[in-house]
């Protein structure tokens, strides 16, 4: 990172980019504002990214070089939208542009002369309507005229693998362990490689690190870090993506986001952590367990959220849990060091890990657990966030709490209890999600065409496709 700012070099800059002549083509202000410029000097950046993220939340963009700061902006850049997925467009239409938002600026850790940029897609100077990043801006803009801020935690599961291309091997060389959860010495020898310089680039960048640890796969890690807006979490956790397999790779290895990488350990999660508050940041689902009667210490409007949530909980299951591979994590059992702890049931409760929605100890919070790190973070908290919204505004009682395990219930026990399993497909979800209202309302009519014919045409390729499981039950069978 650079040191000490060099007003000559912000004064050259601001020159520069006043003298691209054709910013004006784009209407653009002459003006920037001066942080941004002092930002970009500071860093003796070149490039620009403006990034935007199609269907599955993969990042897409040009590079710009930094004299053209003032056109990138405007919405410069164009892209033509029916070569991605989830941007619905004919190739007979105008191109979307990516329009930047200024206040998600952030120096790329592992390459300092570059500055990345989330950004909107506009069509023909309008908002796109299925943008992803647009779709959460919309609910979040219902939130705010009902006076609330969402703030969002994610709690970020990954592996991370040498890069050979010939097996899964965890970065550490050390034997592995039968149970490898909350491993200090694997972790620590992982931290001397590209967990450090990882932690490191989260911390520079203001996202404060408060922990990390081996997780119950082998070469499976979590990091934690602080709570933001919602929109601001989605913007970082595309980007967390990014960053890690570009450090991991300066080590020899990668890091997958993959929910299940193995049929015998545990899977990755990137549980939403949500709440609402004030426009003056008081938490609004806050408050002592000793006032709270169902002791979770949760407001009534927070269980007015929960209910909501709970209503729509199998059709949000599609969109925080988007693959084929989402569901082979969203099991009781399957790992050799025991459970999976992965959520499985439409249910909520207390600190209990069998529950899908769980209120962590302390209160104050909802957390969606069977959200996947696969998943595209724009419209999973968009989705969620649209149901508790619809919760409050309805006045839904989702119940009791359940603080029971789950897990060693039978079927005909939960049945009677009102539990009932969650989508256990992507088909099934894919039903769920279509049969929703909420879905098309959150989405908008194109999104939600696009996004329901992609899936089902993912679905139908795993289905055609012979697996390996096939091939050894049965070829040599009969």
């Amino acid at each position: 990172m650079g040191g000490s700012t060099d007003h000559s070099s912000i004064q050259s800059l601001m020159l520069l980019l006043r003298s691209d002549g054709k910013s004006k083509e784009f209407g653009v202000n002459d003006q920037i504002t001066e942080s941004l410029a002092e930002k970009l000097a500071r860093n003796e950046v070149k490039y620009l990214i403006p990034a935007f993220v199609d269907m599955h939340g993969i990042p897409k963009t040009k590079m710009v070089p930094i004299a053209h700061l003032q056109r990138m902006l405007s919405g410069s850049e164009l892209f033509t939208g029916a070569a991605l997925d989830g941007v619905p467009q004919d190739v007979a239409d105008d191109e979307v542009a990516a329009h930047p938002d200024p206040d998600s600026c952030m120096i790329v850790p592992w390459r300092n002369d570059s500055a990345w940029f989330a950004s909107d897609l506009h069509y023909q100077q309008q908002p796109f309507p299925p943008c992803s990043r647009g779709i959460l801006k919309r609910v979040l803009k219902k939130a705010s005229e009902m006076g609330f801020q969402v703030n969002c935690g994610i709690e970020a599961e990954f592996f991370v693998f040498q890069d050979d291309d010939a097996s899964l091997c965890p970065v550490s060389t050390l034997q592995n362990l039968e149970k490898p959860a909350y491993d200090a010495v694997r972790l620590m020898d992982n931290l001397d490689r590209w967990m450090g310089d990882t932690v490191d680039a989260m911390n520079e960048l203001g996202w404060d690190v408060y922990s990390f640890d081996h997780e119950d796969g082998i070469g499976q890690f979590e990091i934690d870090f602080d709570y933001t807006d919602a929109l601001t979490m989605a913007d970082r956790f595309v980007f967390l993506r990014v960053m890690t397999h570009e450090i991991a790779r300066k080590y020899g290895a990668y890091s997958t986001f993959m929910p299940k990488p193995f049929a015998d350990k545990a899977g990755s999660g990137a549980h939403y952590n949500v709440s609402l508050a004030t426009k003056d940041g008081q938490n609004l689902f806050d408050v002592g367990q000793n006032e709270d009667p169902r002791g979770c210490g949760l407001t009534e409007l927070g269980y007015q959220f929960v209910g909501g949530v709970m209503k729509h909980l199998p059709a949000i299951q599609a969109i925080a849990a988007p693959t084929v591979n989402s569901y082979k994590r969203l099991i009781m059992k399957g790992s050799s060091s025991g459970y999976t702890w992965a959520p499985c049931f439409v249910s909520y409760g207390n600190n209990n890990r069998t529950n899908t929605v769980r209120i962590p100890s302390g209160g104050g919070r909802i957390e969606l657990r069977s959200a996947d790190s696969a998943c595209n973070p724009y419209l999973g908290i968009a989705m969620m966030v649209a149901a508790g919204l619809e919760g409050i505004s309805e006045g839904i009682d989702p119940g009791s709490p359940h603080r029971e395990n789950l897990y060693l219930k039978s079927d005909r026990e939960r049945e009677a209890a009102g539990v009932r399993w969650l989508p256990r497909t992507l088909a099934e979800a894919i039903d769920e999600f279509e049969s929703d209202p909420l879905g098309r309302t959150v989405f908008g009519d194109e999104m939600f065409t696009a996004w329901t014919e992609t899936k089902r045409l993912e679905w139908l390729s795993y289905q055609n496709h012979v697996s390996d499981w096939e091939y050894h039950h049965y070829l040599r069978r009969f």
